[in-house]
């Protein structure tokens, strides 16, 4: 066991993933301090008031479906830390054009129930395998690629996550409304929907959704990470914000270990002198993918989807059919601005009244754009919104919008405003940030990655600070 260092870690990051390798390394015992460059803990979970007093809205995290599935934080006592959620009652909703459209429930037989006949068996027979073995196929899904416990099960999934999302959905589904329902879960991965293995994001959100909905935290997304570190302060950990770490060396004077929920961009300038050329050029090399453009508005009355479900939906994916969200996401990737985008929107306040005062309304909504693009995509965005939801302008009282940069200056993992830490196409799902056996470790004695750069990637899991905090135990126990 080291016992060299005044502590045996210091973690790097206060986001969801620095946090639950703080956690879990202080749950066994380790003395451990967290750095935070921010003047607030959060990360990508951060909750503030962006427009006006009173009016909460999330940064960048809105939704979580991975909060009660991912064996990090299902180990979590919600309760006990004072966590409250809302879980919408409908999960996802895909308008179409005027009254038509798809959506998910929490329930897989209300879904099917709501879905046209032609495709209810294929939906079934898409996602009831892995609801029913939720338990046994997550564990595997949100981490390193090793030897399967369930082959089973994950060489079920293999077979469909390995296809593109354009293939698996035209050649399971038959109706357009079911195609695009699908084609907006899909479209998470920030990816052209032609892509090998962009079905495996439809599936993993799809079957999140039946298994436990995509619910969202009362009073906003930072309610997790302040949570988390109460817990972790409660076992005598130290969490110092607004310090940012220009240099590697100072922690490791005063650490056995060091974990960072950095992206490769960053551990390169921090640890520049250390690092030996070869393993540079392999971190840069790491690619990152598309940016977003967000809006976050106030209304004076929630939003009246002419689609009736997407009024009780938690989340709503816009942009039409399967082709349009297709065509939408090859711009994006080939680095224009698509004049028919793919819209992500969270309506957080419809399901939780502290968000904001005088039965006013908060919408949370993001287009992908060309990676670092800085142009003003407002219009774009506000007009796609209306499309679905008429007269939905007429209700808006104010908004504010982040370009992409606006994401990396806000946080510096956001690479030109990639959200997910990294392009997560099938050359960097499980590479991250390079291919090794152990993806956390770096040829630094002592020092861990632990960001979305990392694998399984991007999403409010935890799981990539869990992994990196299971290699730091194994060395801080030799």
């Amino acid at each position: 066991m080291k016992k060299s260092k005044a502590l045996d870690a210091i973690v790097v990051g206060s986001g969801p993933n620095g946090l639950a390798a703080a956690i879990t390394l202080a749950e066994k015992g380790f003395s451990v301090k967290v750095l935070e460059g921010n003047d607030s803990i959060g990360g990508g979970t951060r909750t503030t008031e962006l427009l006006e007093p009173a009016y909460f809205h999330d940064v960048c995290s809105a939704i979580h479906p991975l909060a009660f599935l991912s064996p990090f934080m299902k180990g979590l006592n919600w309760d006990k830390m004072g966590v409250q959620w809302a879980n919408p009652a409908v999960a996802f909703a895909q308008p179409l054009e005027g009254k038509n459209g798809a959506a998910a429930y929490p329930s897989l037989d209300k879904t099917l129930e709501s879905l046209s006949e032609i495709d209810r068996k294929a939906w079934e027979k898409t996602f009831h395998p892995f609801v029913k073995n939720a338990d046994k196929l997550f564990p595997q899904l949100l981490g390193p690629l090793t030897f399967p416990k369930n082959p089973i099960i994950l060489a079920k999934f293999g077979l469909k996550g390995i296809q593109s999302a354009s293939y698996f959905a035209r050649n399971t589904f038959k109706s357009e409304e079911v195609r695009a329902l699908f084609a907006g879960i899909a479209a998470h991965a920030m990816l052209p929907l032609n892509s090998i293995s962009t079905s495996a994001i439809g599936l993993v959100l799809g079957t999140a959704a039946h298994k436990v909905g995509w619910p969202l935290p009362i009073g906003g997304s930072q309610q997790l990470t302040k949570a988390m570190a109460s817990y972790f302060t409660s076992m005598g950990g130290e969490i110092v914000c607004g310090n940012w770490v220009k240099d590697l060396s100072e922690l490791q004077h005063s650490a056995n270990a060091v974990l960072l929920d950095i992206g490769p961009k960053q551990f390169m300038e921090i640890a520049a002198d250390q690092l030996g050329d070869s393993y540079k050029k392999k971190l840069q090399k790491f690619e990152y993918g598309m940016g977003v453009f967000k809006l976050d508005i106030i209304m004076d009355k929630a939003v009246e989807w002419s689609y009736l479900p997407a009024r009780e939906a938690g989340t709503v994916h816009l942009g039409g059919n399967l082709a349009a969200i297709e065509k939408s996401e090859q711009q994006s990737y080939d680095g224009v601005l698509p004049e028919d985008p793919y819209v992500l929107v969270a309506q957080q306040s419809v399901f939780d009244s502290s968000r904001t005062p005088n039965n006013d309304h908060i919408l949370w909504a993001y287009m992908h754009v060309p990676n670092n693009y800085d142009g003003d995509a407002s219009d774009l965005l506000l007009n796609q919104i209306e499309r679905f939801a008429p007269g939905f302008k007429s209700t808006i009282k104010n908004t504010h919008k982040m370009h992409a940069p606006d994401f990396e200056r806000y946080n510096p993992n956001y690479v030109g405003g990639d959200i997910n830490g990294g392009r997560q196409d099938i050359t960097q799902l499980f590479t991250r940030p390079i291919a090794q056996i152990n993806p956390y470790k770096t040829p630094l004695e002592g020092v861990f990655l632990c960001s979305s750069s990392t694998p399984p990637g991007g999403g409010v899991h935890g799981m990539c600070g869990y992994h990196a905090a299971i290699s730091a135990i194994t060395y801080l126990q030799q």
